[in-house]
């Protein structure tokens, strides 16, 4: 379910310009209608509502919640008014709230100060949003301290915001990256955004944490710290060689960058050493950036050869499996990828080849937890699905 103050933004953005929609929807109050109201009208409005509260009151409460929804909810538990008019409550509170204690945080300023983003975005350009947006970040650093979350997930379940904490956090590093074309001072800000998420979230997908540890190397890169860029990814590669995009990712940047130091010479190195990798994941990426490169150079039959290795690669033996807590498999799953051409029949027995050398894991007949994932592949937990 939504936040309160992502169904006003709806509400405002959706419903308001189209008059058959606000027709069927009815006239409601916002928080915008709260602005010119002195403290003492908001004061008055609540007490219209039976609802007695000062400054102190408030400031013990805000002080513990993270949102003015959390406080509103119960008042309106105590009130004897109803529907629309009674969202005057939650106005109240929460526009209390940012004049009297802004120094405190809540969902709310969150919510407004990452859609502020957005409109920015779109107006002013990536410097404009992401001045506001770095504001929003360090709200939500002070928020998950507040409340002792976590992860991003637990944010989330809680936030239930205009957006979510999950893609914005995303937006915002790649936004960064553009204001930093414009003004270094924002690469620096990506760095220290990227090092404190994958502090506070470690147990994060891996693919989360790659990205950020490219855009910290990349980063460093354009600021001319080329010998960082290079020990980090020399770090991360040394305990993960597998990580195919790692290698692609520390090869770009002597590709695609605005310094003088464009090193085809090197890139190719870079991507050489990670197509050598036995197991390397992403093998046929590697593959193309390779051909491109030849073909940068004037090379075009090693190019011909690398699309040729890459078409190849990209037909790939993926084996998923559902593990319990315990580590036991309750359930493998092997899939073929054939890549986007197809497969030719004169390849039919090397697949069968291919079949044939993957491990197989023994399925493991157990009593599943009901916490566990469900062994149907649903996703699901098993008290949830097959379970229920």
């Amino acid at each position: 379910m939504l936040s309160w103050v992502a169904m006003e933004r709806i509400y405002e953005h959706e419903v308001l310009p189209d008059a058959k929609l606000r027709k069927q929807a009815g006239e409601r109050p916002l928080r915008a209608h709260a602005k010119r109201l002195t403290d003492g009208e908001l004061l008055a409005k609540l007490r219209s509502f039976g609802i007695e509260i000062d400054r102190a009151w408030l400031g013990r409460e805000c002080a513990r919640a993270l949102s003015a929804q959390e406080i509103a909810g119960p008042l309106m538990d105590q009130s004897t008014s109803r529907g629309q008019e009674s969202d005057w409550i939650w106005i109240c509170v929460a526009t209390l709230w940012r004049r009297w204690f802004p120094e405190q945080p809540s969902f709310e300023v969150l919510d407004d100060k990452m859609q502020a983003g957005y409109e920015l975005l779109k107006t002013s350009g990536a410097v404009a949003a992401c001045r506001i947006w770095l504001e929003a970040w360090h709200d939500v650093l002070r928020l998950l301290d507040k409340a002792g979350i976590q992860s991003i997930e637990g944010f989330d379940e809680r936030f239930r915001g205009t957006q979510s904490l999950f893609n914005w956090i995303q937006d915002l590093e790649s936004e960064l990256w553009n204001a930093g074309l414009d003004d270094r001072q924002f690469l620096s800000a990506r760095i220290a955004m990227c090092e404190e998420a994958m502090r506070r979230f470690p147990s994060d997908d891996s693919l989360m944490v790659e990205n950020r540890r490219r855009a910290m190397a990349e980063s460093y890169f354009e600021l001319d710290e080329t010998d960082k860029a290079e020990a980090l990814y020399r770090e991360w590669l040394d305990a993960d060689p597998c990580w195919g995009w790692g290698w692609i990712g520390w090869s770009d940047c002597y590709r695609f960058t605005r310094t003088e130091r464009v090193d085809l010479n090197r890139c190719e190195q870079i991507l050489r050493e990670g197509f050598a990798i036995a197991d390397v994941r992403d093998c046929a990426d590697i593959a193309d950036r390779l051909a491109d490169v030849c073909e940068e150079q004037g090379r075009d039959e090693e190019a011909k050869e690398f699309r040729r290795q890459s078409e190849r690669r990209a037909t790939a033996v993926e084996v998923s499996r559902t593990v319990s807590s315990a580590g036991k498999v309750l359930r493998q799953k092997t899939g073929v990828n054939f890549g986007g051409a197809g497969l030719p029949l004169s390849e039919l027995s090397n697949v069968a080849g291919m079949l044939r050398e993957t491990p197989t894991v023994p399925l493991t007949r157990q009593k599943v937890g009901r916490n566990e994932p469900c062994p149907c592949g649903s996703g699901k937990k098993y008290k949830k699905c097959c379970g229920a």
